[in-house]
């Protein structure tokens, strides 16, 4: 028998889905038959697994200490790095984070050999003592957007259940705005938004921006100012409308400006002049501010505010080379 009490990052959620988590190499099927035969109890009770629970709950398994290990070993083993975390932390409370993530570190595993920002985050929070090695067997802090590799900037994490939820729902409404800073190849003169439509290229890792609906496509929105330009490039502040994989990157190369530095969708003969010029090394693109527009639930001390990430050494000396602003903030209306 094994008694398991729900705390803050388990709360909120149905029976069903702990128990999937907490034993997760467990047919469903038999979760289920277990609940149905009072095998698994709710606070002393028969239950069906729809249940939300909350804090302070009770899962009583009346199952042999092999059945459980059982079922539980073939959890994969964490592989979390040591020393400090690579990311600077931007904002902090007790269930979020904003961090700004450096270029050249995955926001997620992409194989189980990778450390990613989310490894980094999650031993962190284990040095700190605000999670448990037991609580992961049930919940993994997280980030709920994420940034190509060689994207740097503000990523939002979530250190609880709540954070997760809330800060989910809220980019899930609209109601958090992204901008990044992107220096793309031309002069722009005006503040543009635009529509086209989004299709994941199969056997590639990229995508082809078309101008009509078409079978696989998704809708994608993009809005960009211009903050600065030496006729050859220019800055742009650009707002993340949608969240599509290489949204930015491939939305204004479709348009004819594409990114500096980029290897998937820009102009190689130019990537290789700004890297002999100017030291650029990868894609010009960092996400620069988010701003909660409407921040409800956990996020309510966020409300109106809006978060930065400076632009980091790398981009901001390329600016300089090119004479261009020292703080982009300063461009902004």
């Amino acid at each position: 028998m094994e008694v398991l009490e729900i705390g803050k990052n388990e709360a909120g959620q149905r029976l069903d889905k702990y128990l999937k988590k907490y034993m997760n190499q467990a047919p469903g099927s038999f979760l289920y038959r277990m609940l149905r035969k009072k095998n698994i109890l709710l606070n002393g009770k028969r239950a069906a697994g729809s249940e939300k629970l909350s804090v302070g709950d009770q899962v009583t398994l009346y199952l042999s200490g092999e059945t459980i290990a059982k079922f539980r070993d073939g959890q994969r083993e964490r592989k979390l790095p040591s020393g400090r975390a690579p990311y600077a932390v931007i904002y902090e409370d007790e269930n979020i984070m904003l961090l700004d993530k450096p270029a050249g570190l995955l926001s997620q595993k992409a194989s189980p050999e990778d450390v990613s920002l989310v490894e980094y985050l999650t031993a962190d929070l284990l040095r700190r003592g605000e999670i448990s090695d037991g609580q992961l067997s049930s919940f993994h802090p997280s980030v709920c957007n994420r940034l190509d590799r060689n994207t740097s900037g503000l990523v939002l994490a979530g250190k609880t259940l709540k954070g997760l939820q809330d800060l989910s729902q809220a980019l899930k409404e609209r109601t958090v705005d992204k901008y990044y800073l992107a220096l793309v190849r031309g002069n722009i003169t005006g503040a543009a938004e635009q529509t086209a439509y989004l299709r994941k290229e199969a056997g590639s890792n990229q995508v082809a921006v078309l101008p009509a609906p078409a079978p696989s496509a998704s809708l994608i929105r993009t809005a960009w100012e211009p903050l600065w330009s030496d006729g050859g490039c220019t800055l742009l502040r650009v707002k993340l409308i949608t969240g599509k994989t290489h949204q930015i990157r491939s939305h204004l190369a479709g348009i004819g400006h594409p990114l500096a530095g980029d290897p998937k969708y820009g102009d190689p003969v130019w990537n290789r002049q700004l890297k002999e010029a100017c030291g650029l090394n990868r894609q010009f693109l960092h996400a620069w501010q988010v701003t909660f527009a409407r921040a409800e639930g956990c996020l309510a001390p966020l409300n109106g505010r809006t978060m930065t990430a400076p632009l980091p050494k790398d981009l901001a000396a390329v600016l300089k080379k090119k004479h261009g602003p020292g703080n982009p903030g300063d461009l902004v209306g």
